[in-house]
C-alpha cells in the first residue's frame, strides 16, 4: 500500500508551535476531547502553505474552529481558498465557530464522533 505523504513549507513550523501555546479557548476545549479519540489527532499541523487547527492522518479530516476574523469578507474568501486547496489534497474539511464549541460542545463531539467512525476515505 503506498502511503501519501502532506507536504508543508518549513516556514511554518515556528508558526505552527507559536499556535499550539497560544490556543484559544474553544480550541483548548475541542483539543481535550480530540485526544481521547482514536485514531491519533495532531493540533496546528503544517500542511501545504496552512497550519489547520487539528488534523486526523488516518481519516484524511482537518476540523478548524473560526473565530470572528472568519466571518469578514476576506476572511470568508481566505477559507474558501484554503478550503480548495486542502479539499483538493483529499482531505475532509469540518468547520465549528468558537461559540458552537464552547456553547454547543456536546453536538459538535457528537458530530466528530460520528464522522469518525463513519469515514471510508482511503489511505491513498
Amino acid at each position: 500500500m503506498s502511503r501519501r505523504f502532506l507536504t508543508y513549507n518549513p516556514k511554518l513550523i515556528e508558526r505552527a508551535k507559536e499556535l499550539r501555546k497560544n490556543m484559544t479557548a474553544a480550541e483548548r476545549k475541542l483539543w481535550a476531547y480530540l485526544r481521547t479519540l482514536e485514531p491519533r489527532w495532531l493540533r496546528q499541523r503544517p500542511i501545504d502553505q496552512y497550519v489547520v487547527d487539528f488534523y486526523c492522518a488516518e481519516r484524511k479530516l482537518v476540523i478548524e474552529v473560526d473565530g470572528h476574523s472568519h466571518f469578514t469578507e476576506d476572511g470568508q474568501a481566505y477559507d474558501a481558498e484554503r478550503t480548495a486547496v486542502l479539499e483538493g489534497l483529499g482531505l475532509k474539511i469540518l468547520r465549528f465557530t468558537n461559540s458552537e464549541v464552547l456553547e454547543e460542545f456536546e453536538g459538535v463531539c457528537e458530530q466528530v464522533s460520528k464522522l469518525v467512525a463513519t469515514s471510508s476515505w482511503s489511505q491513498g
